[in-house]
This record gives structure tokens, C-alpha cells and sequence, in this order.
């Protein structure tokens, strides 16, 4: 196998416009027919598969969760209307849809199907577990996506008018009409986002508010596998899910999932032949994997790294100082360290999004007068004595947080360095375990504080819009109406005036610089050459459902 770099930036926001363009059929899945035949007999040896998820997933409730690493696990334990497997859209619990000629009614067609407790999964699901993630009962973090959705009532919901007015409706058990307010080009394709999965309600209503998906005795799921141990701090372990539609073919009996947060540790596991899938690794190792390893692979990843200054402290208030730090910043340094083929960054939004005049976004919106290497350090250092602070004399210490890694360590002690060399700022470094440093960062018990961000859906709004007022996920506490009413206006609108707004939006965002944006992803993986039949979405999600162990 060679060793495979998948370039995808500029083909990726073709692949899921078909959906709304008249078609009423999905395309045929690459993975083997579905049947509701008995199943063969079992192998005589288990297939275990061992996976290192990284961090400790703070909920693996679709409904609840915001991170990849709880994404990851709930794309293995559930399963949407659809699945997107490299780009492809598939049939998920919907075997078909339909479109109105105005684009404003979607009917999905379900397959009878089951959950994992041999139950019946039916349309009236899909209603509850959606209007339980607009509900403000539920307190989602992901609820103000709903708005880009353009479900009829949907936003509303959230900001606490009736359920009853959301266009969603189940007429039988097996049709799923969706009513909205706009024809929305990518509906299809965000439906497969982990916050639109299905969730039973008798299983949800167990326990408290997400603690059920993390207990095998009440954890219920329709996807390929389904849980059967949680060990907090240790890993989890997932089984075949014998109910699933399409069981035969998931090959793989058991997953043993790791929670290793510590990638040297990881590595050495996987070194090792403990570990069979590794998310990331140590930075130092990168360069000669790339060279010499084909099982280490490296895909374009539509998201942004970033820092986040607290806007609600004096140190950060000053457009001049915000200003200062993100033009001493050598971006384009900073990506040949961590060497994975990172896209430095002087926007927000990554490449891969085509305009309605068919020109990639990113390429189009420009760089916002923000160098991406060491040429503008004059300039900073300019700003930061207009500002009071000449050669840095007098600016307060500051410390830069980020969550435990060792990748996240280095970029953010290049910054440190960065800082210190061209401004004469000095600051200080804390990391804090994943779980602590969420809800550190969300409390906004910071200075400068570590972000990422990946789009959910194929639309430069996905990452735009979490910078919003009210948006659980705006970490810098951000506030411009003008701003949030852009956001709004792209919500409502298709086409020239679709991107014009969200052009306009990004340009407030990058003059007032309520971040600092260091680069834009790539996702680098090594992979055991036994696993084989993984795929991965091209909003980076892994599927190990069609994946086999082969010895």
C-alpha cells in the first residue's frame, strides 16, 4: 500500500450538492447489500479490534456532545437518516428521500430497523430525539445549530417557543417530513452529524441528563455496535450489535477502546501491537512516518486551530494588543514544526468551501492584512507601543492554556517563544486534562486559551457561527450584532447573498480578532496494516462499521 495524502480541498463542497439538486433516490452504498437473512455461523476466533480514542469523552449522548473524540464513538453506536463515508452520501434509517420542487419539504423514507435492545426504531424517534436537542430543557450545547438547519420553528424552539410549531413530523411509522423555512443546499449532508442521530426515549429518561450513554445497563443504541463497558479514565468497550439493519457487514466482534490522551504513550502502544488505530501522533515522529511508513495517513481536515483571547478581561479589550500578538505570530513556522501538512491561517474558514461562483472561500476572502510568516513583526510591535507597551515594557504576564497533549504543548510553547522574541511579552503555560480544561475554557477562567473548531456541515457558516452571542461554543465571549446578523441572513438566504454575508462576517471577525488563528487542519493517523475497510468522513469522523481484522 502506498503511503496516501488525499487532497480534497476543492472537491469536497461538490460532494454532497446532489442532495438537494432533484434527487430523490441516494446513491447505491459501496458496502455490501443489506439482509435481514439470519446470520451465518459465528467465527470460530473473536475479531477484536483495539482503537485508541484519545481523551475521555465528556458525554457520548449524540444529543449532548460537541467533541470529535465522543463523535467518534457515537458514529460507531449510532446511525443517522444518512451516512457519509468519504464524501459519498449513503442510506442510513432512511432508505430513500424525496425533495418538493421548491425545496422546502423533505420526506425520508425509513427502513424498518431496530435498537440494540431489539425494540422498534420508527420516524416518532428521529421527532423526539430532535426536539429534545431544541429543547431548552435539555441545555445542548449544540442547540444553536438548529438555526442553520432552516426547520420550520426550529430556532424558535430554542429560544423557548412551542415544540408543538417544529416543522417535523412522523404521519407513520416509517415517513419523516421535514418542513423548512428556506431551500437549504446542505440539509442532507448534516444529517449525518452526530446531534441528529436518533436517541430513545425510555433509555434517555433512565438517568440523568446524559449519564445513561455511558452505562451499558441503560445505554441504548442503533448503530453498527452498541456499549457493554465504560471504565472512566481507563477506555470503553463496544460489541457487534447483533440488531443493527445492515449487521452483516460489520466484521469486527469487539472493539477494545482506549482512553491514552498522552500521544508518546499511545505510540509506544501501538509500537508495541497493543494499539491497532492511533488518532494522532507525538510531532517528532510525523516527519519520518510521512517518509517511510504507508500505513500513516494524512487527510484534509475542514477546521481551524486557534487561540481564544478572553474579551471580558482589561488585558484583552484593546483591538491594538489583539492585534499585536496575531502579527507576531510566524504561522507558516509553526506548521513546518508539527509537519502534517497544516494550511497556516489568516482567516477562519479553511479551504474546501466553494462560493456560489464556484472560487474556494478561503482562497477568495484574502488574508485580512495578517502575515502568515514573520514579515509583519515591525508592525506588531508598533501596535503594541501604541498601545502602551513599548518592546513589551509594563505588559502584564498572561497564561496560555491548553488541554494535555503533547502536540498542543509544542505549538503552544513556539507562541510563547514567538511573543517573547518579537513583543518582549512573557506569559505562562498551563495544560489541564481534556474533561477540566472544557469546562474551564467554557467558564471563561482564562487569558488565552487553546480552540479548535471542525465544521459540522458544508458551509463556511459552520464555523462561523460559533462565534454568535449565546453560542456555547463563542469561548472568547465575542458580541457584535452586526456580525450576528450576517450569520442570520446567510441562514435564510442561498446563493450571492448567501456568501456575501458570510464574506462580510469573517472580515468583522478578522478586524476585530477576538482569536488568534494559527492554522488550518489535517488529520494525521497511523493505522495498523490489519484494519482493514476503515472509511472516514470528510468532516473527519471514523467509521469502523464495514472495518475487518485481518491477520
Amino acid at each position: 500500500m502506498k503511503k496516501r495524502i488525499f487532497v480534497l480541498f476543492l472537491a469536497m463542497a461538490l460532494v454532497f450538492t446532489f442532495a438537494l439538486a432533484g434527487c430523490t433516490q441516494p446513491a447505491a452504498p459501496t458496502t455490501a447489500a443489506p439482509t435481514t437473512a439470519a446470520p451465518t455461523e459465528p467465527p470460530s476466533t473473536e475479531v477484536v479490534f483495539n482503537w485508541n480514542i484519545g481523551a475521555d469523552p465528556k458525554t457520548i449522548d449524540p444529543v449532548l456532545n460537541g467533541a470529535s473524540d465522543g463523535g467518534d464513538v457515537i458514529n460507531q453506536t449510532f446511525e443517522g437518516l444518512i451516512r457519509e463515508q468519504s464524501g459519498t452520501i449513503l442510506p442510513g434509517i432512511a432508505e430513500s428521500w424525496d425533495i418538493s420542487e421548491d425545496g422546502r419539504t423533505v420526506t425520508f423514507h425509513l427502513r424498518e430497523s431496530k435498537w440494540s435492545d431489539g425494540s422498534d426504531l420508527t420516524a416518532h424517534d428521529f421527532v423526539y430525539s430532535w426536539k429534545r436537542g431544541m429543547d431548552p430543557a435539555t441545555a445542548s450545547e449544540y442547540a444553536w445549530i438548529w438555526e442553520y438547519t432552516n426547520i420550520t420553528g426550529a430556532f424558535a424552539a430554542v429560544n423557548g417557543e412551542s415544540l408543538d410549531n417544529v416543522g417535523v413530523s412522523a404521519p407513520d411509522d416509517y415517513t419523516l417530513v421535514v418542513n423548512l423555512d428556506t431551500p437549504t443546499d446542505y440539509i442532507i449532508s448534516l444529517l449525518s452529524f452526530y446531534h441528529f442521530l436518533p436517541t430513545k426515549q425510555s433509555a434517555v429518561e433512565t438517568a440523568a441528563e446524559g449519564a445513561w450513554a455511558k452505562n451499558p445497563a441503560t445505554a441504548v443504541s442503533n448503530g453498527p455496535f452498541k456499549l457493554t463497558a465504560y471504565k472512566i479514565g481507563e477506555g470503553l468497550t463496544l460489541v457487534k450489535n447483533e440488531n443493527y439493519w445492515n449487521a452483516d457487514i460489520v466484521k469486527i466482534d469487539r472493539i477494545e477502546g482506549k482512553f491514552i490522551d498522552e500521544q508518546a504513550t499511545a505510540y509506544q502502544a501501538f509500537q508495541s501491537g497493543e494499539l491497532d488505530f492511533l488518532p494522532d501522533v507525538p510531532p517528532a515522529e510525523i516527519p519520518s512516518l510521512m517518509a517511510e511508513n504507508p500505513n500513516f495517513y494524512v487527510f484534509p481536515l475542514l477546521g481551524t486551530y486557534y487561540y481564544n483571547f478572553n474579551m471580558n478581561i482589561d488585558l484583552f479589550k484593546d483591538i491594538r494588543v489583539r492585534k499585536a500578538l496575531n502579527l507576531a505570530i510566524d504561522r507558516e513556522l509553526i506548521c513546518e514544526t508539527m509537519g502534517s501538512g497544516q494550511v497556516p491561517a489568516a482567516g477562519f474558514v479553511p479551504p474546501g468551501f466553494l462560493d456560489h461562483e464556484g472560487k474556494d472561500f478561503f482562497e477568495t476572502a484574502g488574508t485580512y492584512g495578517i502575515a502568515t510568516d514573520a514579515s509583519m513583526v515591525a508592525e506588531a510591535q508598533a501596535l503594541l507601543a501604541d498601545a502602551g507597551y513599548p518592546g513589551g515594557v509594563g505588559f502584564p504576564e498572561f497564561t496560555i492554556l491548553y488541554n494535555t497533549s503533547e502536540g498542543h504543548q509544542l505549538v503552544a510553547e513556539l507562541v510563547q517563544e514567538m511573543l517573547k522574541t518579537n513583543l518582549g511579552i512573557n506569559t505562562q503555560l498551563e495544560n489541564q486534562e481534556w474533561a477540566v480544561f472544557q469546562d474551564t475554557r467554557k467558564a471563561g477562567d482564562y487569558e488565552l486559551s487553546r480552540g479548535g473548531w471542525l465544521t459540522d456541515y458544508m458551509d463556511p457558516s459552520g464555523l462561523l457561527s460559533i462565534f454568535t452571542q449565546g453560542n456555547a461554543y463563542n469561548d472568547p465571549k465575542y458580541a457584535n450584532d452586526e456580525y450576528d446578523a450576517l450569520l442570520s441572513l446567510a441562514a435564510g438566504t442561498r446563493g450571492a447573498e448567501h456568501f456575501e454575508a458570510l464574506y462580510e462576517a469573517q472580515e468583522i471577525l478578522m478586524n476585530e480578532l477576538p482569536i488568534i488563528p494559527i492554522y488550518h487542519y489535517t488529520d494525521a493517523m497511523l493505522v495498523s496494516p490489519k484494519l482493514q475497510g476503515w472509511e472516514r468522513s470528510v468532516l473527519g469522523t471514523i467509521d469502523f462499521s464495514a472495518a475487518s481484522i485481518v491477520e
